[in-house]
């Protein structure tokens, strides 16, 4: 992997780290601290699960490497996109960042653009196998 991919996959997990950092030095024993803390720490490990699992298919731009269909993948297509926001989300919530927490959650509906275009690249790459693998799997 070069350099450069490999400062851009620690780009979104240094961003999660300094949020994490800000909600445990402004912890409280109240309810929205526990439940951003429940959303988002369990999140964060399948976020990081999924992606020691895409291995050398990680890419910033839609490319074909190799179908991963094992581990997370197996019955999520897009687990890193999944489990990555809802950490964040759990984070905007411990912080009781509400509002920040819905425009978050509006922001990465664009990543379904990005997903629509992985799909695309996929299914030209790996026609009948992609499609098969993406009907019997969730987002």
């Amino acid at each position: 992997m070069s350099p450069e991919l490999k400062w851009l996959r620690l780009l979104d997990l240094s961003a999660y780290v300094i949020f994490a950092v800000i909600a445990y030095t402004r912890w409280h024993n109240d309810l929205h601290h526990w439940i951003g803390a429940a959303i988002s720490v369990p999140d964060f490990f399948l976020w990081m699960l999924a992606r020691h699992q895409l291995g050398d298919s990680f890419a910033v731009r839609a490319q074909a490497k190799k179908l991963v269909t094992h581990g997370l993948y197996s019955r999520i297509r897009n687990p890193i996109y999944i489990f990555g926001a809802l950490a964040f989300v759990g984070e905007f919530l411990a912080l009781g960042w509400y509002i920040g927490s819905a425009i978050f959650v509006l922001m990465n509906l664009t990543q379904y653009l990005r997903v629509r275009r992985e799909e695309k690249v996929l299914s030209e790459a790996f026609g009948d196998e992609y499609r098969t693998y993406k009907a019997s799997t969730w987002f």
